[in-house]
C-alpha cells in the first residue's frame, strides 16, 4: 500500500477534516485482529495484569506500611490511574477488556458458583446512578482518609471493587458488575466517547444474521460478557473491546476503526444519561480536589479532627458539582437550542465539557505520577533490600505547570471545536455569533478556573513537606 495516501488519510481523520471517515484497523493490520480473535496473547496480557494486581494487594496487606518502603502505592496511584485515564483517549474502553477486577468472578462461574439469576430491571434502570455514587464515594474516601499514603487501605480499595464484581458474578450470568455497577468502567466509558478508536459492527452484514452468536454464545464459546453483542454496539459507552465476538461472528462483521475523537461527541450531543450524569460529578470532584490540595492545603494538612476534614471535603464536592451543573445549564441557555426534531432533547455543554473533564483528571493523575516517579526505584530498593538508592532523578519545577497548561488549553480548543461543529453543522443558522462567543466564554472561564486552582495545587505537590 502506498504510504503517503494512507498518512494523508490518517491526518484528515485525526484533524477532523472528514468527520464521517473511518479507517478499519483490522483490515489495515491483520495482526491486531488476530490479537483479539486468537485470545492467547490477549489472555497473556490479562494474566500479566492479574499478577501485578495480586502483587499490589499482597504487598499492600502484608508489606511495609509506609509509602517510602512499599511500591504498591505508586503502582496503584502513579501507574494504574494515569494509564487508565490516558487509555480513554487512545483506546476507548479497551482497558476494561484486560481489567483484573472480574477475574475472581470468572473463576467462581467456571467452578459452578453462579445462581444465573436474571438481571433485575432496577439494576438495568438505576445502575448508572449507583455506579456514579460509588465513584464519588471512592474519591471521597481517597481524599479524606489518606488512602494514597496507605498501602493497606489501597489494597482494601482494590479488594472492595473485586468483591463487588465477584458478588455480581455469583448472582448473575457473565459480567453484570462491568455493565451496570463498576464505577471505573462507567467513567472510562464516558471518557471513551472522545477516543481515537471505536469498536463497531458492519450493520449490513449483521442484518442477515439469525443466530446472534456474538451475544448468546455458541457451543463452548461464551457470548458478549456485558450482554451486548457486536450488532448492538453504537457508541463507546458499554463495549469492553474484549474481542469475544470476533471468534463467534461468521460474517466477519466486527471492526476496530480509527476515527476523529470528536465524531461521537458531536453525534450523541450529550443525549445519554451516562454522560449527562457523570460529567458534572467528575468535574466537580476535580475542582474539589484542586481546592483541597491547593488553596486549602494548609488547613487540610493541619491537625484537624477527621470528621471536620470529611465534612469540609463533602461540602467541596457538593459545591463543585453544583458549580459545573450550573455551567452546563447556563451554557445550554446561552447556546439557545436544547431540542432537535430528529433526536429530541440534548445537552450541548456535556460533549463540550468532556475534553475538559478528561484534561482535569489527567492533570491530577499525571501530577501525582511525575512527582512520585523519582522515588519509585529507591522505594523498591528499600522494600526488598536492593541497592537502588541512586536510581532517581529530579523533576524540573517548570515541567508540571507547562504540561498542565498544554493539556487544559488543548481541552479548551477541543471544546471550542465541538461547539463550532454544532453551529456549522446540525444547528447552522440557529445560533448567533453572540451566543457562540458567550458559550466560548463559559468554556474558557472554566479553563482559567482550573489553571488558577492548579497553581497552588502544583506548588504544594512539588514541595518537600506537607
Amino acid at each position: 500500500m502506498n504510504r503517503h495516501p494512507l498518512l494523508r488519510r490518517v491526518a484528515r481523520i485525526m484533524l477532523d477534516q472528514d468527520p464521517e471517515d473511518r479507517l478499519d484497523l483490522f483490515a489495515l493490520c491483520p495482526q491486531i485482529k488476530s490479537f483479539f480473535r486468537e485470545r492467547r496473547l490477549h489472555g497473556a496480557v490479562r494474566t500479566a495484569g492479574d499478577v501485578v494486581f495480586a502483587f499490589v494487594i499482597f504487598s499492600g496487606l502484608f508489606g511495609p506500611q509506609t509509602p517510602d518502603r512499599n511500591v504498591a502505592i505508586f503502582l496503584s496511584w502513579g501507574i494504574w490511574w494515569p494509564t487508565v485515564v490516558l487509555g480513554w483517549f487512545l483506546f476507548g474502553r479497551m482497558w476494561c477488556g484486560f481489567c483484573p477486577f472480574p477475574g475472581v468472578g470468572r473463576v467462581l462461574q467456571k467452578v459452578g458458583l453462579n445462581l444465573e439469576r436474571p438481571i433485575p430491571r432496577v439494576l438495568q434502570k438505576y445502575g448508572v446512578y449507583w455506579s456514579v455514587a460509588l465513584f464519588v464515594l471512592i474519591i471521597w474516601v481517597e481524599e479524606t482518609t489518606g488512602m494514597k499514603e496507605s498501602p493497606r487501605e489501597t489494597a482494601f480499595l482494590i479488594l472492595f471493587i473485586m468483591l463487588g464484581a465477584a458478588v455480581c458474578a455469583v448472582l448473575y450470568p457473565k459480567q453484570a458488575w462491568c455493565r451496570y455497577l463498576c464505577p471505573m468502567g462507567r467513567i472510562i466509558g464516558v471518557g471513551a466517547t472522545m477516543s481515537f478508536t471505536e469498536f463497531r459492527p458492519d450493520h449490513d452484514k449483521c442484518r442477515s444474521c439469525s443466530t446472534f452468536a456474538c451475544k448468546r454464545g455458541s457451543g463452548a464459546e461464551n457470548g458478549c460478557p456485558v450482554y451486548l453483542g457486536a450488532f448492538n454496539v453504537r457508541n463507546n459507552l458499554d463495549c469492553l473491546v474484549c474481542g469475544h465476538c470476533l471468534k463467534l461472528c461468521d460474517r466477519d462483521s466486527p471492526m476496530l476503526n480509527l476515527r476523529s475523537p470528536f465524531s461521537e461527541l458531536v453525534l450523541n450531543k450529550g443525549r445519554f444519561i451516562t454522560c449527562s450524569f457523570i460529567i458534572p460529578f467528575l468535574m466537580g470532584s476535580q475542582i474539589a480536589r484542586f481546592v483541597k490540595e491547593g488553596l486549602l492545603h494548609p488547613w487540610f494538612h493541619h491537625d484537624n479532627p477527621l470528621y471536620m476534614e470529611m465534612l469540609a471535603f463533602s461540602l467541596l464536592l457538593v459545591w463543585g458539582f453544583f458549580l459545573v451543573y450550573g455551567a452546563v445549564r447556563l451554557g445550554a441557555v446561552l447556546f439557545g437550542v436544547t431540542e432537535d426534531e430528529s433526536f429530541g432533547r440534548f445537552s450541548p455543554m456535556i460533549p463540550i465539557f468532556v475534553p475538559l473533564s478528561f484534561a482535569g483528571e489527567l492533570a491530577i493523575r499525571l501530577n501525582y505520577a511525575l512527582t512520585h516517579a523519582q522515588d519509585f526505584f529507591p522505594t523498591l530498593g528499600r522494600q526488598f533490600g536492593l541497592g537502588l538508592a541512586g536510581w532517581t532523578f529530579s523533576l524540573s519545577p517548570w515541567i508540571l505547570p507547562v504540561l498542565d497548561v498544554a493539556v487544559l488549553t488543548s481541552s479548551a480548543l477541543a471544546g471550542g471545536h465541538i461547539l463550532s461543529r454544532f453551529i456549522h453543522g446540525d444547528f447552522e443558522g440557529m445560533v448567533t455569533r453572540k451566543r457562540h462567543l458567550a458559550v466560548l466564554g463559559v468554556i474558557w472561564g472554566f479553563v482559567f478556573l482550573y489553571l488558577g486552582l492548579l497553581v497552588p495545587y502544583v506548588s504544594y505537590g512539588l514541595s518537600p513537606g506537607p
